[in-house]
């Protein structure tokens, strides 16, 4: 059976929306560590304010890169990369360049996504690499996945929670079976409720991202 405890610890709970102030952080840096979350991820420059809130508190720092659409150049996404670990980040969700990869630019596609895993590895920072699924089917999300294996990432993740849709079984089931022990799977992206997040755990998913984070565990209750 899985728990809320265990629910919480594979949680990055997202803080992205564009309005969200100092103040927004230091309030769900409070939820995080109330709930024991794994991370909370947060926009590039809150990186710091973060590290700061959460500091010894279990809970590691993760930020988006590139985000929501991945069309910053190789270059830029390399010197987002190296910001973000100098101010302390644990953790990177780079969003994949999508319409690179639609227009069957795969070696590109590697080659972004190896520029951020060579400095990330060197400073033992993981990095998820973000499919926005919702524009892909089936057979392109197996594609994405094995450009992101060749790549190096740790993790392969869905959606940014900004484009179309969010996780579903379907693109997850794909995805798993698709990267096997290579690389984890984050499932990303309208997961509001116990159930749906177990069934992705249950599915094979290692981390959930989740921006409702105190309103899902508060449904283990009920």
């Amino acid at each position: 059976m899985i728990t809320k405890d265990h629910v919480a610890q594979t949680i990055d709970h997202a803080v992205l929306k564009p309005q969200y102030t100092d103040a927004d952080l230091e309030s769900h840096a409070r939820m995080c560590i109330n709930n024991k979350v794994f991370s909370m991820c947060v926009k590039p420059c809150h990186v710091k304010k973060a590290k700061e809130l959460l500091a010894g508190s279990g809970v590691k720092t993760s930020c988006v890169l590139s985000f929501p659409h991945g069309a910053d150049t190789i270059p830029v996404k390399r010197i987002q990369a190296k910001d973000a670990i100098d101010s302390g980040v644990d953790e990177i969700d780079m969003v994949m360049n999508i319409g690179k990869f639609l227009g069957g630019e795969y070696d590109y596609i590697v080659e972004e996504i190896k520029a951020i895993t060579d400095i990330s590895q060197r400073n033992r920072v993981l990095v998820k690499v973000i499919l926005e699924s919702g524009f892909l089917d089936a057979r392109q999300v197996a594609e994405a996945c094995e450009l992101v294996v060749q790549g190096g990432a740790d993790f392969v993740k869905t959606s940014t929670g900004f484009g179309p849709g969010g996780a579903t079984r379907e693109a997850v089931e794909v995805m798993v079976k698709t990267v096997g022990d290579r690389a984890k799977v984050k499932a990303s992206g309208g997961i509001r409720t116990p159930e749906e997040a177990a069934a992705f755990l249950e599915m094979g998913a290692a981390r959930l991202g989740v921006g409702s984070t105190e309103d899902l565990l508060a449904g283990f209750k009920k």
